[in-house]
């Protein structure tokens, strides 16, 4: 199935692997939460066992230099993208009111940025992520 959407994740590729998957996985959560339809409904096994709903499309993984990433993050505001962020500070918060009392402490300019989501039409994406590779 094609889908008319992409979402798609930017990793800064000098991070641990540890800190790799954590940002995956807290901004997987970002579009999840705030783009209608990306969630499907949830899964039932041949014993009837439920289990959580997912994403109702793939996710693209993407890795980059502090300065790609900067670049990405740039072209998606200029192109008015609905953006989910990481920051480097985030590692060392354990809460939700701490994670957002840590980006509201830097300005836009001075964001550390590890990784970055976002849940656009396709061309809006790949016009943002170009030159990025997949992460292997």
């Amino acid at each position: 199935m094609r889908f008319d959407t992409k979402i798609a994740i930017v990793v800064r590729e000098d991070l641990e692997t540890w800190q790799k998957l954590n940002v995956t996985a807290f901004l997987s959560a970002a579009i999840g939460a705030a783009s209608d339809g990306v969630i499907g409904e949830p899964y039932e096994d041949g014993s009837g066992r439920k289990y959580l709903a997912m994403l109702v499309q793939p996710v693209m993984v993407f890795r980059a230099s502090a300065e790609q990433i900067r670049a990405a993050y740039e072209r998606a505001v200029a192109r008015d993208a609905r953006l989910a962020i990481f920051t480097e500070e985030l590692f060392a918060t354990d809460n939700d009111v701490d994670n957002r009392a840590a980006v509201a402490a830097v300005p836009t300019g001075d964001l550390r940025l590890v990784g970055l989501a976002l849940h656009e039409d396709r061309r809006v994406v790949d016009k943002v992520l170009r030159g990025l590779e997949l992460h292997p």
